[in-house]
This record gives structure tokens, sequence and C-alpha cells, in this order.
């Protein structure tokens, strides 16, 4: 958590507490008490979290009703459901931006703009402007710096990303179609390759390397972090992802993507994209099944929205659109 906000100016301070144990709450609260703070904006919907902050003595602690929490919050927020009190399909970041509200004092969200108009997007109620940040500092940057000297790129080589992990194996792409593309974006495209992936990810990489008859470069193998991992996404080309974490800090630079998702609907996760110079986004988000009815879920068919019905064909023409748009 600490790299992924180095170099970020939103804040003043980053503190990162990770207790464990049966009483991981009391020492997290004695660990904040101390710096007195008079607000907590919960995002996690989790009691351990609004327990933390009550025992820390916080004196406003604002976040969802949820989870039988509700008497620990000063602010409890109503969290938006349907008539039929199923959760209603929200975005995160108007789930987040909707508990800022609450502390700037400003109207609440009306959840009635969510309504899907088909199965890949949802309007957001974001403040149009408003996108995602993200900073890096030196120490990132020199990093990355070696990371990609060791990979023999230079300042001079566009690169693009491959990002084919994810926490769950339902969420990724098969591993022989990322190798296809890697020798596409190679040979059609004059890009050097990169597969991005945690440390545990390694084998993952090595698999699409052992696939792929071009050469992409594994990032685990270099020794890349997370905070070096920035840099190395804002001078990328394009990045193609599963569902997974680094799509956000790609939008959060302005890198183009390709983002896949299977039986996880696109639509919780709806984010704020940079324009490219002639005005499409910058993300292109492709769903094992488009004829999905826009009033159903993804989550609810994990068998006809399995990530294997995304054929190459479609990742492949996604991926040349945006490079000719960026090379006009």
């Amino acid at each position: 958590m600490d790299q992924l906000f180095s170099g970020n100016t939103l804040f003043d301070e980053l503190h990162v507490f990770q207790p464990h144990g049966m009483m991981a709450s009391k020492k997290a609260a004695n660990k904040v008490r101390p710096r007195r703070y008079d607000t907590a904006i919960l995002l996690t919907n989790s009691f351990s979290t609004a327990l933390i902050t009550r025992l820390a003595f916080i004196p406003r602690r604002i976040g969802y009703n949820r989870d039988t929490r509700g008497m620990l919050l000063t602010d409890p927020i109503a969290p938006p459901r349907n008539p039929d009190k199923s959760w209603k399909l929200t975005p995160a970041v108007d789930y987040y931006w909707n508990i800022a509200s609450r502390l700037l004092d400003e109207d609440p969200i009306d959840w009635s703009i969510h309504t899907p108009t088909n199965c890949v997007e949802v309007p957001l109620a974001l403040p149009k402007g408003v996108t995602m940040e993200l900073g890096y500092n030196e120490q990132d940057e020199s990093k990355a710096k070696d990371v990609l000297s060791a990979a023999n790129i230079d300042d001079a080589t566009p690169y693009a990303i491959l990002n084919p992990g994810g926490n769950n194996p339902a969420k990724r792409w098969p591993i022989e179609r990322f190798a296809q593309l890697a020798d596409h974006l190679h040979k059609a495209h004059d890009l050097r390759v990169l597969l991005n992936g945690s440390p545990a990810e390694t084998q993952l990489c090595d698999q699409i390397i052992a696939h792929a008859k071009t050469s992409p470069i594994s990032l685990p193998k270099l020794g890349n972090t997370l905070g070096a991992l920035k840099p190395i996404i804002d001078r990328a080309t394009i990045m193609i992802t599963n569902d997974t974490g680094p799509r956000h800090i790609a939008a959060a630079f302005a890198t183009p993507l390709v983002s896949l998702f299977g039986p996880t609907d696109p639509r919780w996760t709806t984010i704020p994209v940079a324009q490219l110079h002639n005005g499409s986004p910058s993300e292109v988000i492709l769903v094992a099944d488009p004829t999905l009815p826009a009033e159903e879920s993804a989550n609810d068919h994990p068998q006809r929205c399995a990530i294997e019905q995304i054929g190459y064909e479609r990742v492949k023409a996604a991926t040349d659109s945006i490079i000719q748009i960026l090379d006009t």
C-alpha cells in the first residue's frame, strides 16, 4: 500500500497498519488513537474497521450502514439497493464518492443514475473531468529505470504491457492467447512486450514466454516492485489486462487500455478514463458475452460469461484499433 501511494500529493501522511490475530482491532486502535484524528472515512464495509475507529475514539466516523456496524458509526449511510432490497449495481468510484460527499456536506448521489443501458457500461455520477490520480517518487523512477535497463529497454524503445494474472483464476484470459497477442504486438507494431505479475505469478509469466514465438519479458523475474510498476505503466504504449489492480494504475496515468472481463461484471468497476486525441475513450472493455441483457449481471452467469469466451481476434482488433489511433 505504501508503494502504491508513494509520490502522491493528495494527502499529508500515509500510515499503513496491518495487525493480525484475535486482538487485531484493539492493536490497530492503539496505534491510531495517539494521532487524535477527528474524522474517519471507512471505505471498506467490514465490521472490524468500524470497530477500530470506535476504539480509537475518533469523534466522527463515516461509512455505509452494513454488516451490523451502524451503531459504531456517527454518520451511517444507507447503501444503494434495488426495490427488492438486493444490492444495486453501482460502480465503486461512485460508491466511494458518495461517502466523500457526506464528509463535504454535499448532496448524496441519486442512485437512479445507475440505470444500465447495456452489459458493459453504466453512467457515472462523478463530476465531469474528475479522474483517478497516482504519483511516483524518485526511488520508484530509479527502480523502474533499473528494471527496464535489465530488459534492454531504453528511453526510445516503445513497449506494451500484458497483465495476465488475477486473484481469481476465472478472471484470467488463457495464456496461449496472451502469448499469441505478445507475438502480434512485437511483429505487427514493433513493440517490446513486458509481462507483469506479482512474484507469485512468475510461473504464469514463464508459461506465456514458453508459448510465445517471440521473446516477451517477465517483469517479476527482473525484480520489479509495485512502486516501479507505476512509472513503467506510465511510459507504456498500451496495456492489455485482465480485471485486476494494474488496470486502475494504468487508468490513473492515462495509459491506453484493453480490459478483459469474464464472470465479473465490469459495471461494478466502471472508472473514469482519459480520452485519446480523437476523442474516444482510452479504455476498451471486452466482455465474454456482449449479448447479455443490460438488466442482468455477468456475476450470475459464470459459464455463459467465462473469460475463455473472449476470442483472440476480438482482443487483437481492439488493440490494433487503439494503436492505430495513437499512430495518427
